[in-house]
């Protein structure tokens, strides 16, 4: 998309790091291993830091995996920009620390999330006259599997929904306790073994938080927002999983929350669409809405909002997410490495 470009452009990208080079078993091993470009490395200075102060290489490589996504992001759509010169267009809102882009003729609207090694990206690039909100988030019902049917078996599901209680909403909460089983029938795998029901709750369980998460990134706010009890998703499920990470969710089929009848019983979906938000009472409108499975491991959840212009954002479809190969972003960034230095802000 140019400064003449009238038409918005949606961008879900993915970057997988828990492959990257197996050899660094210590964050401080990226000082060696780190794919270096003879001039500059591909990330600026600061956030070259910020990577190195992690204590765990996992989350070190997640904070790169961000950095290379937004600078990937800014030098794809700007041409003639060097790539050491991304960040002059890359700022954080006073008021809410996200990430913003700067520049005088195109507005970029995007949002990261990580979660277990994957790093996700969701952005639209549209003209300046259009107002967009976006929220993404990720969630691995696996990654803490066993910590968490330990918790469960020691103190009892009710108690394992309470201790997030204040995240949730009060009808959230009793629905995770008491009806989520039933309402979404075929949730418990038939030959799952005796962990097969705690583990189809868990997936419930974190349906709910990528929804919410995503939901309230949207906005601007965080899960410590005072209104978070007075938000409601309704009858909400969670995406089948996919056979294996590398294989997309099945598109047909999905489940669209704006549907009724016997649609709205169907479980098996690995997409699911148009959750039923409500907020103080009232039903939320104009909010475009996606839960996507990807394997069995992650769910990723996609929202996203035109204020003034809904129909424009519901009329989105909110595709699968790209995985991007490292060697990909690299050969890029080298590409348009230029002769500068990277430009601090």
């Amino acid at each position: 998309m140019t400064s003449s470009s009238s038409s918005p452009q949606l961008f879900q990208w993915i970057l997988d790091t828990r492959p990257w080079w197996p050899e660094a078993t210590q964050t401080k091993h990226l000082e060696t291993h780190h794919p270096g470009l003879p001039r500059p490395r591909p990330h600026p200075p600061s956030s070259r830091a910020a990577t190195l102060r992690y204590y765990h290489i996992r989350d070190a490589k997640m904070a790169l995996g961000s950095a290379l996504l937004k600078h990937y992001l800014v030098a794809r759509f700007l041409p003639a920009l060097p790539w050491h010169s991304t960040p002059q267009h890359l700022t954080r809102d006073p008021r809410t620390g996200k990430p913003l882009f700067v520049h005088p003729s195109l507005a970029l609207a995007f949002n990261i999330t990580h979660q277990a090694g994957v790093v996700a990206l969701f952005a639209v690039l549209h003209p300046p006259s259009l107002s967009v909100d976006v929220g993404v988030d990720l969630v691995s019902p696996t990654e803490r599997r066993e910590r968490d049917r330990a918790l469960v078996a020691a103190e009892g599901w009710p108690t394992f929904v309470d201790v997030h209680a204040d995240v949730f909403s009060a009808r959230e909460a009793a629905y995770l306790k008491h009806a989520v089983l039933a309402a979404v029938p075929g949730l418990v795998a038939p030959a799952g073994g005796p962990d097969a029901v705690v583990d189809a709750k868990l997936r419930a369980f974190y349906a709910l938080w990528a929804l919410r998460e995503a939901y309230v990134k949207l906005t601007g706010e965080a899960l410590l927002a005072e209104w978070l009890g007075e938000l409601e998703f309704r009858g909400f499920r969670p995406a089948a999983p996919t056979a294996g990470w590398g294989v997309p969710a099945r598109e047909e089929g999905a489940w669209d929350g704006r549907e009724e009848g016997a649609a709205r019983e169907r479980y098996g979906a690995q997409v699911v669409r148009h959750p039923e938000v409500w907020f103080r009472g009232e039903r939320v409108r104009g909010v475009n809405m996606e839960l996507r499975a990807m394997g069995e491991d992650f769910m990723i959840c996609t929202a996203v909002r035109t204020p003034g212009s809904e129909e424009v954002g519901m009329g989105w479809r909110l595709g699968p997410y790209r995985v991007l190969d490292l060697e990909e972003v690299l050969e890029f960034a080298e590409g348009r490495a230029g002769d500068g230095v990277w430009e601090e802000v």
